[in-house]
């Protein structure tokens, strides 16, 4: 079978990683787009999850040819209205790091009982032919008082998923674990079984 190349419009090599262990298709080859070459970042003015994802995959497609695929996450706060949502990334200013980010959060959230948050991947997969693809998952949850646990990244550390009881955070749960649960994993076999369908 014809190996096809599919471009993850992403830097982040780890991603990489995980969409190919989750998309484990015979003859589906998923690449970084930095492999294939520089290409300016579009801007991503979407208003929700999904539209930026469909930014950054159409970028990928228009620029390289080739299938291509990016998704787009972060955290929704109930108490917070929603935030900080599509700004996740940035909540804490355009060159913050995850520290700053969780940092901010708990200072939000200071003196609020309402934790409740969950967390949102929208994938956007575009084939060769322009057909689109999408999906959007989420997993529930609670926002923890203080961080805890070494793995993960981002706000995983102050996660605390409902389907392990509110005990445990996303940066206690072993890759696995959380590859069954997540949101990025959710979307990833959601978009998995429309693969599936259309061969």
């Amino acid at each position: 079978m014809a190996s096809k190349r599919v471009v993850v419009a992403t830097s982040n090599a780890h991603k990489v990683v995980e969409i190919m262990s989750i998309i484990d298709i015979d003859g589906y080859e998923f690449v970084p787009l930095s492999q294939i070459g520089e290409f300016p970042e579009p801007v991503e003015d979407g208003t929700t999850f999904l539209a930026n994802a469909r930014i950054k995959a159409r970028a990928a497609f228009e620029n390289t040819g080739l299938a291509s695929m990016a998704d787009d996450s972060g955290i929704v706060v109930d108490a917070l209205g929603g935030a900080p949502g599509i700004y996740s990334s940035r909540y804490a200013g355009e060159q913050c790091d995850n520290a700053a980010n969780n940092a901010k959060l708990l200072s939000k959230l200071e003196g609020i009982e309402d934790r409740t948050a969950r967390f949102t991947c929208a994938i956007v997969f575009i084939d060769s032919d322009g057909t689109e693809l999408t999906a959007v998952e989420s997993v529930e949850g609670s926002i923890d008082d203080h961080l805890h646990g070494e793995g993960g990244f981002g706000y995983d550390p102050l996660f605390l998923p409902d389907e392990y009881g509110g005990s445990r955070s996303m940066a206690e749960l072993t890759m696995e674990e959380k590859n069954a649960i997540s949101h990025r994993g959710r979307a990833l076999r959601k978009v998995k079984e429309q693969l599936v369908a259309r061969n």
